[in-house]
């Protein structure tokens, strides 16, 4: 008997509702679900499902480890398909991203990897809140910032460049800024980014910018911006071609930060599954050109 006997019965009962229905997917008999669940209760001391007499569901403690289950059920099957196929990849990749970044730049890398590799299938999920990758069963994360979680991995994959900009029409009105300081008089657009960064003497300088406007959408702010309602900072790729028709003008440029890193982040032990690997591989060559 595996030590880890009684996954595969677990997903099916939490995907089919019940012992009968779990059985009948399996191809086992209702009591051998029974059994396997209940020695793998014994060796993990938790209690996974409440059963009565109408009706089976998950504990607080299965459905915390049921998508684990699931992903270890996926990465076996996927390791014996691959011995099948002589290492063809097949099976699905999970991505999150930002939804500014996943629609303009990685769902483009999603469609050339789905191209490239018809064995394959690819979840994109964008979405501005923060992923648990591991207990939400993601493979891998696009983010910005300083990765945090020792859980995870990371690799650089590509950086973007902040510009803080302004209309002619509020610059006109209020002046222009000659040092971050300065924003302390100015309105800011607030986007995701509740601090601004810049470079002064070598060093990193952080402002917490204030203002009357506070969005989620990077659009959003630039259309303020544009609008004459106050300056913003915000990605290059938001404003450039506003920059470029001189709806914005950028400010206080001689203070520019460093750019951001982006990462794919990653549970450490996905690495070594290829098809993970294959789309990091990817999205770290075609990113840069999309994004600057």
């Amino acid at each position: 008997m595996s030590r880890w006997d009684g996954l595969d019965e677990v997903v099916a009962i939490a995907d089919t509702g019940s012992f009968v229905s779990a059985a009948r997917r399996l191809g086992e008999s209702t009591s051998m679900i029974s059994r396997a669940v209940a020695r793998l209760e014994e060796r993990l001391g938790l209690r996974l499902f409440e059963r009565t007499t109408r009706s089976v569901a998950l504990t607080d403690a299965g459905r915390s480890i049921v998508e684990q289950f699931r992903r270890i059920i996926e990465e076996r099957d996927e390791a014996l398909r691959q011995l099948r196929a002589q290492g063809e990849m097949r099976g699905e990749v999970r991505l999150t991203s930002s939804v500014a970044i996943g629609e303009r730049f990685v769902a483009p890398v999603v469609e050339e990897f789905l191209h490239d590799h018809p064995g394959l299938s690819v979840t994109l999920e964008t979405t501005n809140r923060i992923v648990d990758l591991v207990s939400e069963g993601f493979d891998i994360a696009i983010r910005t910032g300083s990765p945090v979680d020792a859980r995870l991995a990371a690799r650089q994959v590509a950086e973007r460049t902040l510009v803080t900009c302004a209309a002619p029409a509020y610059l006109a009105q209020a002046g222009h800024p000659a040092h971050p300081s300065d924003l302390a008089a100015h309105q800011c657009l607030v986007g995701t980014n509740t601090n601004w960064h810049f470079r002064v003497d070598g060093q990193r300088l952080s402002i917490v910018p204030t203002g009357r406007l506070r969005c989620n959408s990077g659009v959003a702010v630039m259309r303020a911006a544009q609008g004459g309602m106050g300056l913003c900072q915000l990605p290059a790729f938001y404003v450039q071609d506003a920059i470029a028709a001189g709806s914005l003008i950028p400010v206080l440029d001689a203070f520019d930060d460093l750019p951001e890193p982006i990462w794919a982040v990653y549970p450490q032990r996905r690495f070594a599954v290829p098809k993970v690997r294959a789309l990091i591989d990817l999205l770290e060559r075609r990113l840069p050109a999309l994004i600057a």
